[in-house]
C-alpha cells in the first residue's frame, strides 16, 4: 500500500488534465488547494483511511476553515471597518 504522500502525488498527477483545462487564475487556485493537502500530509498519514482522497479534501477544507475563522476574527476585532471585507456599516 503506498504512503499517503505518494498517493497524494499520484492523485495530483491524475488531476493534471482537469488542471490544464482551467483558466490561468483557476490553475493557480487549484495548485493552492493541492498544496493545502500537502500541508497536512503528516496528519493524513496517521489517519486510517482507505481512500486518501478523503484526507486530501479534509486537509483542503481545514485550511479554508482556518482562513474563514481568521477573517471572522478580524471582523469581530474591528467591526469590518478596515475596508478589507467592507465597511461594517449597514447599507441604505
Amino acid at each position: 500500500m503506498p504512503t499517503y504522500r505518494l498517493a497524494l502525488e499520484s492523485m495530483a498527477q491524475q488531476w493534471n488534465d482537469f488542471k490544464r483545462a482551467l483558466r490561468k487564475e483557476d490553475r493557480e487556485a487549484f495548485d493552492s488547494l493541492v498544496n493545502k493537502a500537502r500541508m497536512h500530509a503528516s496528519a493524513s498519514t496517521y489517519a486510517i483511511s482507505l481512500d486518501p482522497s478523503e484526507s486530501a479534501v479534509l486537509s483542503m477544507l481545514l485550511e479554508h476553515e482556518k482562513a474563514l475563522l481568521e477573517l471572522r476574527k478580524r471582523l469581530g476585532e474591528n467591526g469590518g471597518r478596515d475596508g478589507v471585507l467592507g465597511s461594517g456599516e449597514p447599507e441604505g
